[in-house]
């Protein structure tokens, strides 16, 4: 017969090697991820800048995860249609979504969206951010900020402005630059910046305001005249181009950061799992250069866990709420 003691100890010993057996099935059933093909969603037209840092960033976590990252471009609404497609996906690690400032800038520009930015992903860690480069079109006759800004104020709505579509980055830095101006010019939607680039150096649009990832290739080979970087500071691989402040346009700053979200419930070992992917891939040499190339600058190692993105998206809602708002954005 037992003694109190002694059943109370087999009871606990019954409960630990429980929770010792349950532990490893919990772990083998996400040990094998991935086991089949990723899709990431790049909700932008194919060309464009977000696509760009894709397609690099995919082909260095596959060789991580030893699977095949497919990048699917879902492009449309400002990055609405393709945000919703993952937001909707299975959550299991298969689908996952690039974004930028479209996505915490949506509820500002966009009514009745089909998900919630906060609530419908689970942020998996920041890749690095980059400023936008001003450019225009070589045939412009303006080859400085100066005399840019000249025209603009004589031409106003003969100036086409180019942009990526309502609400997207360069939408809303095309939006910065003509308050900073006080002037407002003729705007030209695009479904994607890629597409608007083709225009401008081909000659049929005046300017547009494009992530460096882009605008970098087309301003060193003199494809394009560059007239301002948004950020505070110059870019390394395009010294000679001066920040928008430099220029005349006091206190303009506006940075365009990259995340990697997976739909709500997805588990969390999927959730570090893919983190830990990312994290290697970004601390890849290689990577870094090419990136630098692109005028992007990394995030800290502490900056890129999932804990620190949610942070960073929570603190952009804000931050964006205001800035918006200030410039008369409404939602439509």
């Amino acid at each position: 017969m037992f003694c109190a003691p002694a059943l109370a100890a087999t009871r606990l010993s019954v409960i630990v090697l429980a929770l010792l057996v349950s532990i490893p099935v919990m772990d083998a059933a996400f040990a094998d991820f991935p086991e089949r093909p990723i899709t990431l969603i790049v909700p932008f037209a194919a060309g464009g800048p977000t696509d760009a840092l894709a397609r690099l960033l995919g082909q260095r976590m596959s060789e991580e995860l030893k699977q095949p990252i497919v990048v699917e471009n879902v492009g449309g609404a400002a990055s609405v249609l393709g945000t919703a497609r993952a937001a909707k996906a299975a959550p299991n690690g298969y689908t996952i979504l690039i974004n930028d400032l479209a996505l915490p800038s949506a509820p500002m520009l966009k009514s009745n969206l089909p998900f919630d930015v906060r609530a419908d992903f689970v942020p998996l860690g920041l890749i690095n951010a980059g400023p936008k480069v001003l450019i225009g079109r070589k045939s412009l006759q303006a080859d400085t900020a100066e005399q840019l800004f000249k025209k603009i104020k004589t031409d106003k709505a003969d100036i086409k402005l180019g942009h990526g579509g309502i609400g997207t980055n360069s939408h809303m830095c095309g939006l910065l630059v003509q308050r900073a101006l006080g002037v407002t010019v003729t705007s030209v939607a695009y479904r994607g910046t890629g597409p608007a680039m083709n225009d401008l150096v081909a000659g049929t649009l005046d300017i547009i305001c494009d992530q460096s990832t882009t605008a970098i290739p087309q301003v060193q080979a003199a494809s394009v005249v560059a007239y301002g970087v948004t950020s505070t500071t110059r870019i390394a691989a395009i010294p000679d181009v001066p920040t928008l402040a430099e220029v005349g346009l006091t206190g303009f700053d506006f940075v365009i950061w990259h995340g990697l979200y997976a739909p709500k419930g997805t588990p969390d070992e999927v959730v570090q799992g893919l983190n830990r992917a990312l994290n290697s891939s970004l601390d890849d040499p290689a990577i870094r250069k090419r990136y630098a190339e692109m005028g992007r600058t990394e995030f800290a190692a502490d900056q890129r866990t999932p804990v620190a993105h949610k942070a960073r998206l929570d603190a952009e809602v804000q931050r964006l709420r205001r800035l918006l708002h200030g410039a008369g954005f409404t939602p439509e």
